[in-house]
């Protein structure tokens, strides 16, 4: 049971300040506790929709005062269970900070508040010729993205969120509003603070504002689709790609199984076999011709067919529309089922047969899961399903994925590459990192005395 307890006098503190800011009301709290996971969800004792800084700063400092857990909360979309309230307190909804502060074109940089949207800053960046590459498929925020260090299909070519935030401003427990990192592009200067908070899941503080790194728009871009055999053959034909030094900038594995729901899902009539998909980039066209002509020869070597090749923006965006969209179409396949989405990631020359260990325990098992890569850099996730009450196979499930998660450790990797710890893999954390956890611990009592930001994650 929660040491913590949300008090009338608690209540009048936040609706004295916040008035029609804050509610109680059954259906906001109940939108407010579940995210994408398979997690139950859990209703906080009320919701709080952050307009301002200022806002943010008053609601911390009240709830360090009156020992009320506090959930960050923007986009809704994380994987892992990050954002129920299982200790109950509020959700701290800080989606109306929404706004581009700055951009300097100059300095390949943009200045937004937490609740921006990384869509919507390409949107805004575009008539600059510049893009935000982080890029994890659903309309997240970039606090959020911070928050998980999230990831995404072009990490391969520019790294994670931690990799893209040059600075950033949080609130502390309190209410002490903190600066962490700096404008310029590299720093030596004492701990990395801002690399702390990226990551810490909310448990730390809140997020507020970010300065971001920028790129310029490729120059010329196409991307490449080859099938084949088997999913082992795909993953070792993206290995044997990162070797070639081609810097793809974008590098997805996709099975049989997802391919024929995209398939269904979006209407296409692609090939029902395991399927890399490839991006590149070069300042010429006759750069990207050699680019494109050396992977079409790998994938031949590899056991690749079907090589086909998409040139104008809108044939990208419908291959790479296919891609992100390949979880819910997997997920209409299956009405009525729970689903479990999760991540590993191992070093680059495991890949292929950490694929191949990981597709035989589920053949093995019978148990139907599908896979997505992004195979550039070693990160992969499978989904897996069931009957909610089919308490069996959610079982064979679960231990499927903890024989994955010790291979993978076994391998040097990772027990999530991406999607965070949440509540799902806190037993996996504490396998990976072992003593060094208690030193996570004293980091976060540190920062928070009092335990309330984000209690029950991670740790």
């Amino acid at each position: 049971m929660s040491h913590f307890q949300f008090t009338s006098q608690a209540q009048t503190a936040f609706q004295s300040r916040f008035a029609e800011q804050f509610t109680v009301a059954q259906a906001v709290r109940e939108q407010h506790g579940r995210d994408e996971s398979r997690e139950a969800p859990v209703l906080p004792d009320a919701v709080l929709f952050a307009h301002s800084e200022q806002d943010v700063i008053d609601a911390l400092r009240l709830a360090d005062e009156y020992r009320v857990p506090v959930v960050p909360w923007s986009a809704g979309s994380s994987l892992e269970g990050q954002l129920i309230p299982v200790h109950g307190g509020i959700s701290l909804d800080v989606s109306g900070l929404n706004r581009v502060l700055d951009v300097q074109p100059g300095s390949f940089q943009a200045t937004v508040q937490a609740g921006v949207t990384y869509p919507e800053l390409n949107r805004q960046l575009r008539r600059e010729g510049l893009f935000f590459p982080v890029d994890p498929g659903a309309e997240a925020s970039l606090g959020g993205m911070a928050s998980t260090n999230a990831s995404g299909t072009a990490a391969v070519r520019y790294g994670t969120t931690r990799d893209n935030v040059l600075a950033l401003r949080a609130v502390l427990p309190g209410g002490e509003v903190v600066n962490l990192g700096s404008r310029a592009r590299k720093t030596a200067a004492g701990y990395d603070l801002r690399g702390l908070f990226i990551g810490a899941e909310g448990t730390l503080g809140v997020i507020t504002e970010l300065t971001v790194r920028l790129y310029p728009l490729p120059g010329h871009v196409a991307a490449l689709r080859a099938s084949f055999r088997s999913i082992e053959e795909g993953a070792a034909c993206a290995a044997l790609l990162m070797g070639a030094a081609l810097q793809p900038e974008r590098l997805e594995l996709i099975d049989a199984g997802e391919i024929a729901a995209v398939n269904e899902y979006l209407g296409r009539d692609y090939t029902v076999a395991p399927t890399l998909w490839m991006e590149f980039a070069a300042a010429t066209e006759e750069a990207l011709a050699g680019t494109l002509a050396l992977a079409g020869e790998l994938c031949g070597e590899s056991g690749g067919t079907g090589l086909e090749a998409a040139y104008t923006e809108a044939e990208r965006a419908a291959l790479w529309e296919a891609r992100h969209k390949a979880y819910y179409a997997i997920t209409a396949q299956h009405p009525g089922h729970a689903f479990l989405t999760t991540d590993i990631c191992v070093p680059l020359q495991q890949l292929p047969g950490m694929v191949a260990y990981t597709t035989a325990l589920c053949r093995e098992a019978d148990v139907d899961a599908s896979l997505v890569g992004h195979v550039g850099d070693g990160n992969f996730h499978m989904t897996f399903h069931a009957a909610p009450d089919d308490a069996g196979r959610w079982q064979t499930i679960h231990g499927i994925y903890d024989r994955m998660v010790t291979r993978a450790l076994e391998c040097g990797g990772t027990c999530t590459g991406e999607h965070g710890v949440g509540l799902h893999k806190r037993g996996h954390l504490a396998r990976q990192h072992g003593d060094s956890l208690q030193l996570m611990r004293r980091v976060k009592a540190a920062f928070d005395p009092h335990g309330i930001m984000n209690p029950g994650k991670i740790f």
